[in-house]
């Protein structure tokens, strides 16, 4: 049975966990974070995770890296349903907000509020930069905001007309963003509320959040 290593806390973990419940591929999870057991971890980087990152994936004697190398290996290993769009363009696209969130919004999400308010101080005994903080919610969030706001159509969902790629890698990062309280404004991008709202009622999403929830101890 496949195995996926690293915790559903991180976002790249959990956009993992999301495209495997989505195919309905069964595997076993080994929830390590390298950063609060590198001992743990360093037995299986060296194989698995070169760059000693998460998530890493191993299948039988093939071994994977990176969120968007394993989810890319399960669309060929199991087509149906797929995760990216069949038409090139609609393909470009999805693989276009799939980059938008690991490259755009996780750098701001993840370092500059969930690292800030929930991972330094539960985990490294840091204490919270207010001033980071408020900058990357009221400075450098708003601009990204704006554009998905504008890139959200009449449909459910961000490419075409079903759930793929690019709802999985942006919609994990507003996961990430709730730990620690923050969302769209349901005023100021409507849409975008509702497009996350819904993303992360999916079951494949409720059921990863939910895990990343307990761990952090969160309601």
């Amino acid at each position: 049975m496949p195995t996926l290593y690293g915790a559903p806390i991180s976002p790249f973990v959990r956009k993992t966990m999301v495209a495997l419940a989505e195919k309905g591929i069964t595997y076993e999870h080994d929830p390590v974070v390298p950063a609060i057991a590198p001992a743990e971890f360093k037995r299986i980087s060296k194989d698995i995770s070169p760059l000693g990152r998460i998530p890493a994936y191993r299948d039988d004697d093939l071994t994977l890296a990176d969120s968007s190398v394993i989810i890319a290996y399960l669309e060929r290993v199991k087509p149906t349903p797929a995760l990216y769009p069949s038409d090139a363009r609609d393909y470009a696209r999805a693989l276009w907000f799939e980059e938008y969130g690991d490259g755009g919004l996780a750098p701001i999400i993840g370092a500059k509020i969930f690292f800030q308010k929930i991972a330094g101080p539960a985990f490294f005994k840091q204490p919270t930069d207010e001033a980071v903080v408020n900058k990357a919610i009221n400075e450098e969030l708003p601009p990204l905001f704006d554009y998905l706001e504008g890139q959200i159509g009449t449909g459910d969902w961000l490419v075409g007309r079903g759930f793929s790629i690019a709802d999985i890698g942006v919609a994990t990062q507003f996961a990430q963003a709730s730990f620690a309280g923050v969302s769209p404004d349901t005023k100021r991008w409507p849409k975008l509320a509702a497009y996350v709202e819904r993303a992360l009622a999916r079951p494949s999403f409720a059921d990863a959040v939910g895990k990343a929830k307990a761990m952090l101890g969160l309601k």
